[in-house]
């Protein structure tokens, strides 16, 4: 072959590899757009009973103590799902985890329609639990698989964006399937349409190859690649062990990730579990006009989960350090949010609460998708689901805790919401600390200019 025809077969390689990128990158997208379907389903599974919060009571014969415990009943059971989901994420990988996981929540969410005590619907609501708490690590793995440390910001901001998107037509569209089928309806119709994204995953999505993971990733992550494996080698060689999973809790920073995230999703599932009963009780608005008034602070959500990963990824342009280009909008998320919640608790003008319940749930969001990314720096690669699921179970912990305590507040103090958002305020200012000052970038993770 002469020099001319090796040219242009050579333009012709350079040519498909091109085209095979942008594939590639055009397919991550869609997998990112499967994510935030599925978050949405997966959310309205979870707020399905808040918003028949009032009918359920009423049917059960509930006090607000016990409806606490029925709303708790799904957060303590994903929080220590948590652990081992992250773990099975990064053994078996995101497809596999997350179409069992879907399968089984759907089919819950299903049976859930047919509950007749309050003890079998405290067991599908566990249950509940259980079978979602892979549904974010997944989502992480995803985020981690197809995209660079300078781009997973954003994608998992917005894969985070599906709860909120959820969140925010929940109160209407759910009220309306309340008021027009019931709630055993509307528990029956979120189930159906849970099964059909599961079918729809099964069948697309797959991990990238090796020659993907290069052309996203870069020369860089081909050294650091052939470094690992060398490594890995040199580690097999001296019998020198593989870091565990129970390793992570060793660190110290480990923990404060947990307190931290439980601070701030404490806040987060005062909203979620009592908000529209709030409207309701506290401030006398009907069941409909709740619904579409709880939908104004959940909107402000979505865009709070945008705004935390688009702040993160402009510092990193900026050539901040990728931890602090992550604390950043935790922090001041975190801090804005309590200073939001607190006069929450003394205000008498509806307006003025509105506004303030709707910058404290946009500014309590921007943590949100920064947290799971803070995680992926932090944690080593075959950790990162794991270091994120551990985080997420201090946060459903706080998400737990959040309609108990308040339940119980509500009863103490005749259905009075003013120490409930007191606690919220400072549980905020707590994660805000944790994050601040307790977790730092690993020596062997620096990276970046410092600045």
């Amino acid at each position: 072959m002469d020099a001319h025809a090796q040219a242009i077969t050579a333009d012709r390689t350079v040519s498909q590899d091109d085209s095979d990128t942008q594939r590639s990158k055009k397919l991550r997208w869609f997998f990112i757009a499967l994510l935030v379907i599925g978050g949405v389903v997966n959310y309205l599974d979870r707020s399905n009973l808040s918003i028949a919060n009032t009918t359920i009571a009423k049917e059960f014969n509930l006090d607000s103590t016990q409806m606490g415990l029925i709303l708790a009943a799904f957060s303590w059971p994903y929080a220590i799902a948590n652990l081992p989901a992250g773990y099975l994420v990064d053994k078996f990988g995101p497809k596999r985890i997350y179409s069992w996981a879907a399968t089984l929540w759907s089919v819950v969410s299903l049976l859930s329609a047919t509950a007749s005590t309050y003890g079998l619907f405290y067991a599908f609501r566990v249950a509940l639990g259980i079978s979602e708490s892979p549904f974010f690590t997944a989502g992480l793995k995803v985020c981690d698989n197809w995209f660079d440390e300078k781009e997973k910001a954003l994608p998992v901001s917005i894969v985070n964006t599906g709860s909120q998107i959820a969140n925010a037509i929940a109160p209407p569209l759910l009220t309306i399937l309340l008021i027009k089928i019931g709630w055993r309806g509307m528990f029956l119709i979120i189930g159906g349409l849970g099964l059909l994204v599961t079918v729809i995953w099964m069948v697309c999505y797959r991990n990238p190859s090796v020659k993907e993971i290069a052309a996203i990733k870069g020369e860089d992550w081909q050294k650091q690649a052939a470094s690992e494996k060398q490594n890995k080698q040199q580690n097999s060689q001296s019998g020198a062990n593989k870091k565990s999973w129970i390793s992570l809790f060793k660190q110290s920073q480990t923990y404060f990730m947990i307190i931290g995230a439980f601070g701030i999703f404490y806040t987060v599932w005062v909203y979620l579990t009592w908000l529209p009963t709030y409207l309701q009780k506290a401030e006398g608005f009907d069941l409909m006009t709740s619904g579409w008034l709880a939908m104004l602070p959940y909107l402000c959500g979505i865009v709070g989960v945008l705004c935390g990963g688009w702040i993160s990824g402009k510092m990193l342009k900026m050539g901040y350090r990728t931890i602090t280009s992550r604390k950043v909008p935790i922090v001041a998320g975190a801090f804005l949010a309590a200073f939001a919640v607190l006069p929450v608790a003394y205000m008498h003008n509806v307006t003025l609460t509105m506004i303030l319940l709707c910058v404290g749930y946009f500014a309590s969001q921007i943590p949100i998708g920064c947290m799971w990314t803070l995680a992926s720096d932090i944690a080593e690669p075959d950790q990162v689901s794991s270091l994120g699921a551990i985080q997420n179970f201090g946060g459903f912990v706080g998400a737990a805790a959040a309609p108990m305590v308040t339940g119980y507040i509500l009863d103490q103090t005749g259905q009075n919401f003013t120490l409930a958002f007191v606690v919220a305020g400072v549980l905020l200012l707590v994660g805000a600390f944790s994050y601040l000052i307790f977790v730092n970038e690993p020596a062997s993770k620096k990276r970046g200019i410092a600045r």
